[in-house]
């Protein structure tokens, strides 16, 4: 009985270890970034180890991995830069990577341990792939981690210049709902202001008057060209200013998300 008994437990821990051996590898997962490709495997999820895979293919694998992060890391070094010819493509290829990214550097992560687990570990090119691909995986996440700062950085740089470009035709439509055809000189109605990009604040007249009010200085008056002598003393520049300060702040044609107040206005 005894002999019998070893028997099975011989057999059953054979059968074991043949299950363990015989385990499949876990399945190829195919990754896209921008133009760059790679194909690679979770051992991980699969609860397999990457010391048991074929080296050669482990090998690729890894390296393949390594070199996508390594083309989105080198393809967005020019976000700070928004002159830059290439900064519009490297904001989508940000984009793409925040959505998609993130999962693939964690198992990347993972298999890369799991290689520092392995017999072959200091074999071949797996030390330098383990290496860089421990420098990309960082310079990966710094990247990303930087990604809603920047992404709201370039929306709010598209919001502005689109604000910008539309501004005259918003002064224009103004003008027309305020003034009259034939504007008298030195009636200072005001019809439209604006704070420009460099915080300089503009109160504009139907008469072709206008007070001005750069950052940190006192607003001033400044007259319209080829006034004639009789139309300039028809002119009171207190009057234009007092009309400045009176106009309600809320209605100042303001940059988006400027950080002033809409209900902030410098005091003419």
């Amino acid at each position: 009985m005894k002999v019998t008994g070893r028997r099975v437990l011989l057999a059953a821990l054979g059968a074991s270890l043949s299950a363990c051996a015989s385990r499949p590898a876990p399945p190829v997962l195919h990754y896209s970034l921008g133009i760059s490709r790679a194909d690679y495997r979770d051992y991980g999820g699969a609860k397999a180890s990457p010391c048991d895979a074929e080296q050669r293919w482990l090998s690729d694998e890894l390296t393949a991995v390594n070199g996508v992060l390594a083309r989105f890391v080198n393809g967005t070094d020019k976000l700070d830069t928004p002159a830059s010819l290439d900064h519009a493509k490297q904001v989508e290829l940000l984009k793409e990577a925040q959505q998609t990214l993130p999962p693939v550097l964690a198992v990347h992560e993972n298999n890369l341990r799991g290689l520092a687990q392995c017999g072959f570990k200091d074999k071949g090119a797996f030390p330098e792939i383990s290496r860089r691909g421990g420098e990309l995986v960082k310079e990966a996440r710094e990247r990303l981690s930087s990604a809603d700062s920047v992404l709201a950085a370039v929306s709010l740089r598209q919001a502005q210049d689109k604000w910008k470009e539309e501004s005259p035709q918003r002064e224009a439509t103004a003008r027309g709902t305020w003034c009259t055809a034939d504007p008298k000189i030195g009636e200072a109605t005001v019809f439209y202001a604006r704070a420009a990009m460099d915080g300089t604040f503009r109160w504009h007249f139907c008469d072709g008057s206008l007070v001005e009010q750069r950052a940190g200085a006192e607003p001033t008056y400044v007259e319209p060209e080829g006034l004639n002598k009789r139309d300039r003393r028809r002119i009171q520049p207190p009057r234009y200013l007092e009309a400045a300060a009176n106009f309600p702040a809320e209605e100042i044609d303001r940059p988006p998300e400027t950080g002033t107040p809409k209900s902030a206005s410098p005091t003419p």
